[in-house]
């Protein structure tokens, strides 16, 4: 007998970054089209890409990532394909929906790779599988149904609440060393929990109001927060210590007010208050693209060594076993195998985030053209 699957394929979708030097300014602009960044801006960013051969990472994860998901699939017996996209560089969205159709799929479930609600981690997305419909001619002949937000699960809570424990061992351990630049066994910890800033007024008109008024911040803070606090209370190493939702990579008119404080400010303001060893958590991000590579792994950690303080980074899930088994658990809430759910997750973060729609605009819509 043939297995039926109300799915026909799964689509790996994310952002995508360049693979060469030539790649690097094509790629930026595509990144930042319609916002009308001065060229002069693009080639201080390029930089970053080129001082790492003008390669992202970000590619490379998502192969793995792709090839530890085709494994899960397969462990579990679920024989669904699984293909690759992006926003912003090869393979594009566009030629990736045409390849699907021309291999006979119909129904697509879609996993992006953000874990929180917001503009760019889902109404973009949404929109990006629109704009591709239309430009393949395939709309209302391909159904796109996108994955839940899956911040709040265990799939992506258990490998940061593992990650937190290793990290305060580590800096406790650097305090304690003789050897270590400043011999402080008692020293003072603090958790730097990061996420990539947004523009003040745009997380202030986002989600609804309920949201804000039980957590008393805007919604996209109010998510990340959630995590913070939840890995905070449960992980007992960090029992007593202190912690801070903190932010990077803002860019634009730096006349126009981002989320705040920036991670390098606020790594100079503890080491005046006390602080003498950081635990950089970058639990906004799903691996460990060029942002954390060079935001945190060169300007955020020469920051904390120019004040004297023993310094952790944390990874990112990747392709931690228990993110890849959680995210196939994820996807078994949509797809049946002969009329069957095949699993579901587990959201661990206490609060009521069962709808992050409403007024405010992002996460209103699950699916996009139907067949």
């Amino acid at each position: 007998m043939t297995t039926a699957y109300n799915y026909d394929a799964i689509l790996l979708a994310s952002f995508g970054g360049p693979e060469g030097q030539v790649d690097v300014i094509p790629f930026l602009r595509n990144v930042t089209a319609g916002h009308g960044i001065p060229e002069e801006r693009l080639e201080e960013v390029a930089t970053h890409y080129r001082a790492h051969g003008g390669i992202s990472p970000i590619n490379q994860q998502n192969r793995d990532l792709l090839a530890e998901l085709e494994k899960e699939l397969a462990e579990r017996q679920i024989d669904l394909p699984i293909y690759w996209g992006n926003r912003n560089w090869d393979p594009y969205f566009p030629a990736t929906f045409q390849k699907m159709y021309e291999d006979g799929h119909r129904k697509i479930l879609v996993l992006v790779t953000s874990a929180y609600i917001g503009y760019s981690s889902n109404d973009q997305y949404l929109e990006d599988f629109d704009k591709a419909l239309a430009e393949t001619g395939l709309e209302g002949k391909l159904e796109v149904v996108k994955v839940r937000e899956f911040f709040h699960d265990k799939a992506f809570t258990a490998p940061n609440a593992e990650f937190l424990a290793a990290g305060i061992k580590d800096v406790r351990a650097q305090l304690e060393s003789a050897n270590g630049a400043s011999h402080k066994p008692n020293g003072r910890i603090k958790i730097h929990w990061v996420t990539h800033s947004i523009p003040t007024a745009t997380a202030e008109k986002q989600g609804p109001a309920r949201i804000k008024e039980l957590f008393g911040t805007d919604v996209y803070t109010a998510q990340h927060q959630a995590i913070a606090d939840h890995l905070m209370s449960t992980v007992p190493e960090a029992e007593g210590l202190d912690h801070q939702v903190v932010f990077q990579s803002r860019s634009g008119d730096p006349r126009t007010p981002w989320l705040e404080p920036d991670i390098n400010d606020q790594i100079e303001e503890d080491a005046e208050n006390g602080v003498d060893a950081v635990v950089v958590m970058p639990f906004g991000f799903v691996s460990d693209h060029m942002e954390v590579i060079w935001d945190l792994d060169t300007e955020a950690e020469e920051t904390a060594g120019e004040k004297g303080l023993a310094f952790h980074r944390a990874p990112t899930t990747g392709i931690h076993p228990g993110f890849i088994s959680g995210l196939v658990d994820i996807m078994g809430e949509y797809i049946t195998r002969d009329g069957q759910p095949l699993a579901s997750g587990e959201q661990t973060v206490p609060g009521d985030w069962s709808d992050l729609t409403g007024e405010g605009g992002w996460g209103t819509r699950v699916e996009t053209q139907q067949g």
